[in-house]
């Protein structure tokens, strides 16, 4: 009778690994710690032929079911093949302990203030390209207001996969916290040499939604003069509160909710009976009755500035609203 062998629970957790072979294998891998990571190599090269009787009760133990096959062979090969396959080529170097010997110098410039400076809206639009997990690392590393208009920025699904782990995040291990470091400052690289201009769309225009829509036109009209490849994604980011009329009901209401109605009720003065209209049906009955109140009762001490301000105000709110993917504005739309 064979001797039953005696295997480490890493030794087993390597040989159900390898037996599974490389497709599911290979996704199972991404979830595993670094630590836990080191150890099933470790554990992979200290294994040999296992009997399939072997395999057998080692599956029993984990109370799942195996396909036919045969023993396991050349265990430690097939380990790292199966990295190879389902990590980047420098985490598997680490892992391995072939690790450029510069990523442990902890001598560069911190790239977390860096991105920090980053727009919210594309931070969050690179990160997306990032496995949940390693944006929830990321996230911890950042400031508690920069991280919190990075995730308002990001849409739904992805939000709430990344809040779920920023949860369970625990100590990360130098070597994973270098490679995601290495990888931040790629990104700042790539923004910094004007690989992408998305950012500087952005910045242009939240610039033109501080301006008067006539203002707004007349700076558009110079771009387009000028000959400039960004006019239709600078469209798509602007929004003046003279185009509330241009969004569905749906939009205007989750725009208007929450403004306040002494700021709705400023906006609306001498604002033409279409926008009036607009805004006033996407409130409440009560509100529509404050504010038309209000409106019927002059105008005495408000300025020209004060109804820009507010409506200036609550075309930020839309754009905000936007960039959180609760609507589309206009021009977006126009884009697409």
């Amino acid at each position: 009778m064979a001797e039953k062998l005696t295997l480490t629970r890493p030794q087993k957790a390597a040989a159900i690994l390898v037996a599974m072979g490389k497709p599911a294998a290979g996704r199972l891998l991404k979830f595993f710690k670094q630590d836990e990571l080191k150890a099933l190599i470790e554990a992979a090269r200290a294994l040999r032929t296992i009997p399939q009787a072997e395999l057998e009760r080692i599956v029993g133990e984990f109370e799942s079911e195996f396909a036919e096959g045969a023993g396991l062979l050349d265990s430690a090969d097939t380990m790292n093949t199966l990295l190879n396959e389902a990590l980047p080529p420098e985490e598997v170097n680490l892992l391995m302990g072939r690790g450029d010997a510069t990523l442990g110098q902890d001598n560069a410039k911190p790239v977390w203030p860096e991105l920090e400076k980053l727009d919210p809206a594309r931070l969050a639009e690179l990160l997306a390209r990032e496995h949940p997990q390693t944006i929830a690392l990321i996230l911890t590393k950042l400031s508690s207001q920069p991280a919190a208009n990075v995730l308002v920025a990001m849409g739904k699904p992805l939000r709430g996969e990344v809040l779920k782990r920023m949860m369970t995040v625990g100590p990360v291990a130098t070597a994973a916290r270098q490679l995601i470091e290495s990888r931040m400052r790629e990104i700042l690289r790539a923004e910094a040499g004007g690989k992408d201009v998305s950012a500087g769309q952005t910045r242009v225009a939240n610039l033109l939604n501080e301006l008067e829509k006539q203002q707004v036109d007349e700076v558009i009209r110079d771009l387009e003069e000028a000959g400039s490849d960004d006019v239709a994604a600078i469209r798509a980011r602007l929004f003046s509160f003279e185009e509330v009329p241009l969004l569905s009901q749906k939009a205007r209401v989750a725009l208007f909710d929450g403004q306040a109605t002494d700021q709705v009720t400023l906006a609306l003065r001498n604002a033409p009976p279409e926008l009036a209209e607009a805004v006033l049906s996407a409130l409440g009955a009560r509100s529509r009755r404050m504010i038309e109140a209000e409106l019927a009762g002059g105008a005495e001490g408000v300025t020209p500035e004060d109804v820009s301000r507010a409506r200036r105000s609550i075309a930020a709110a839309a754009v905000r609203l936007a960039q959180q993917g609760v609507f589309e504005l206009p021009g977006a739309q126009a884009a697409a």
